[in-house]
């Protein structure tokens, strides 16, 4: 068999010269993929890092927004404790009030009527103070 001028110029590569490039694309490929698998498992890693401190920030910041809740809840509701012992006390002077003028009241003075009034309107403040520790509770 007879060769061609064009197929007599071109070098034909030893079995060794093949086997020498074949380990070297094996060892490229080999680089590559331990490479990637490197660079992924540090992504990995560094992913779960990320999420481990931003989930304790979040327990922190939430700890400290409960925390602020609590002490506001507890002010508003000790205020309303006090506003509520107020209302009992006045609640209490209008009635002993309204029992003395009734015991010296004549048929005709009109104080009845307004110590009447002004006690229903402190009872009905008084309520809505309930109310309201109620919805506090």
């Amino acid at each position: 068999m007879k060769l061609s001028d064009s197929e007599q110029d071109i070098p034909h590569e030893s079995r060794e010269e093949v086997h020498r490039k074949g380990p070297s694309a094996t060892w490229f490929w080999v680089f590559w993929i331990v490479l990637i698998g490197l660079g992924t498992t540090a992504a990995y890693l560094y992913s779960n890092q990320l999420k481990e401190q931003v989930i304790v920030q979040l327990q922190e910041d939430t700890r400290h927004e409960m925390a602020s809740f609590k002490a506001e809840y507890d002010q508003k509701f000790n205020e309303l404790v006090e506003e509520m012992n107020e209302m009992q006390s006045k609640v209490q002077s209008f009635n002993e009030l309204l029992t003395f003028t009734k015991d010296q009241a004549s048929g005709t003075t009109d104080d009845s009527n307004k110590l009447y009034s002004q006690l229903s309107q402190v009872e009905k403040q008084l309520k809505e103070l309930e109310r309201k520790m109620e919805l506090l509770k």
